[in-house]
């Protein structure tokens, strides 16, 4: 048997213990979750070196597990250079604005929001998440609370209604991801959901060893 390519691998591997992590955030286990979800970070970012250009959902998986464990600071970072100042799709937009919003980057985080909605529209499937998603960066990048809680049960609505999830396990992690950064803004929604886990999200803390290496 032929020997998968690295790309791959590590990116099982990083869907692997991400859907580890979602099962300990629903059963409460925030710190085994927290180092899971490091992990998962670490492999993302490896699996997007590894791979071919323009596999741009592979920062998002970085940005995603990073962020929910509070250590967005180095991946976003990391993002912003792999991918420089502009995308050139709505997943590599995604990621630059998910990236403005870690660092602070309202204005880019606006732009990148406003560009992810405009090329999803170009888009045969998946173009409603995208600008469902487009729509909560923009409000949290405007610190609207009204806007950002709104846009945010669409995006929880869609995931409740889904009968398959990414990593196997019914989380909404999206919606995790943008709650963790709105409550960095104070306007957290605090939603309730089969989908998300019962208590807080896993505080922020500083940042280590998901940028490690010589690639970093």
């Amino acid at each position: 048997m032929a020997e998968r390519p690295a790309a791959q691998r590590l990116l099982e591997e990083a869907m692997d213990r991400e859907a580890e992590a979602h099962r300990m955030l629903l059963a409460g286990e925030v710190d085994a979750a927290r180092a899971a979800l490091i992990e998962a970070a670490v492999l993302y970012r490896r699996s997007w070196e590894a791979a071919p250009p323009r596999a741009y959902g592979r920062l998002v998986g970085m940005l995603k597990a990073a962020v929910i464990a509070g250590e967005g600071k180095a991946p976003a970072a990391y993002a912003r250079r792999a991918l420089g100042p502009e995308g050139d799709s709505p997943t590599s937009w995604y990621a630059l604005g998910v990236a403005a919003l870690i660092e602070g980057d309202d204005p880019a985080a606006i732009a990148a929001a406003r560009a992810m909605r405009d090329e999803a529209t170009e888009l045969r499937t998946g173009a409603e998440a995208f600008k469902r998603t487009a729509e909560a960066i923009a409000a949290l990048a405007y610190r609207n609370a009204d806007r950002y809680a709104q846009a945010l049960a669409g995006i929880l609505a869609d995931f409740e209604r889904r009968e398959e999830h990414l990593t196997g396990v019914a989380i909404a992690d999206t919606a995790l991801m943008l709650e963790q950064l709105a409550g960095e803004r104070g306007i957290a929604a605090g939603p309730r959901s089969a989908l998300l886990p019962a208590g807080p999200s896993p505080p922020a803390k500083p940042d280590r060893g998901v940028e490690d290496g010589p690639n970093g």
